[in-house]
């Protein structure tokens, strides 16, 4: 959607939607996709009821459809009339806890399902980070190399205040959903953050747990020509991006102790939308390991 006049927001916030089209005073909440400096807003909906069928409905037979529809309407010169996006109205937006996340060091993001948007922000907020910091670092090169200290001094002060202004320097994504299609939904944004990301500042982690049980010998070879295929063509068989795909769910006490061993000392934001099963065994495991190790997990949730 077009940003309104003056609207800010930070990652991890929502917003409320309104299509008049459909109903003048239905208000449905979904979390922002798009990272506060794009000029665009944006929000991922899945159809789960009459409402977001009824969008889609309209989205797809208006202003998606491939070819003119059996009775399509003709402007006076005899050329089909393109019809105009339906009309949204945007309430918000309001705080969530994910909007906290420059307050750590390291990021653990867990999403289940489409409990993955509100962290899809923040992946494109860290990019956006990613760029801004390898331009200002590339400005500062060419300033360097010039007669003109002022200026060098100028780049290199603002490079340095755009990275205090950044506490976060890791983020490990892990999405965890059981349809294989879902991964359509975010393909371009996690090509994106792998093609951009040399430095190894986000990781993604992509699990399929529709499939068989981690130590099935199906499981065993579907790994097997996964492996080769990504070896030999950086693509995953899955998601069809270069992000891998593991089968089955994540061990997640194996991968905390990861992260606490990759990360000593620091403070772990853990952040988790998705239904409640899983925030318990998360929030056990973050006061668990922050007793155990030097590293410190603050545990947050938010259901969907």
């Amino acid at each position: 959607m077009s940003k309104p006049y003056g609207f800010r927001y930070r990652s991890g916030q929502y917003v409320f939607l309104q299509c008049p089209t459909i109903s003048p005073f239905e208000w449905h909440p979904f979390s922002i996709t798009s990272a506060p400096g794009d000029d665009y807003i944006s929000v991922h909906i899945q159809t789960r009821g009459d409402w977001t069928q009824e969008l889609k409905h309209i989205f797809v037979e208006n202003y998606f459809s491939p070819c003119l529809p059996s009775r399509a309407s003709f402007g006076e010169l005899g050329m089909p009339e393109q019809k105009s996006p339906p009309r949204l109205l945007v309430d918000g937006p309001y705080g969530a806890p994910a909007q906290d996340f420059r307050n750590y060091d390291v990021l653990l993001l867990v999403g289940l399902g489409i409990g993955a948007t509100p962290f899809i922000s923040i992946l494109r907020d860290l990019l956006n980070n990613i760029k801004l910091a390898d331009e200002l670092m590339d400005l500062s090169m060419e300033t360097s190399r010039s007669e003109d200290s002022s200026n060098t001094f100028s780049v290199s002060t603002a490079s340095s205040n755009k990275r205090r202004a950044y506490r976060t320097s890791r983020a490990h994504f892990y999405w965890v959903t059981r349809e294989p299609g879902s991964f359509e939904w975010f393909k371009s944004v996690m090509d994106e953050v792998a093609e951009m990301d040399k430095k190894g500042v986000i990781e993604l982690h992509n699990y399929l747990t529709s499939v068989y049980e981690e130590r099935d010998a199906r499981t065993t070879l579907l790994s097997m020509v996964q492996a080769l295929n990504h070896a030999k063509n950086g693509i995953d068989i899955v998601s069809g991006t270069r992000v891998r795909t593991h089968f089955a769910r994540p061990n997640w006490r194996e991968e905390f102790t990861r992260i606490s061993a990759k990360h000593p000392g620091s403070t772990v934001g853990v952040f988790y939308c998705g239904k409640p099963t899983l925030a318990k065994e998360l929030k056990k495991l973050s006061l668990e390991m922050s007793r155990k190790t030097m590293t410190r997990f603050h545990f947050h949730k938010e259901y969907f």
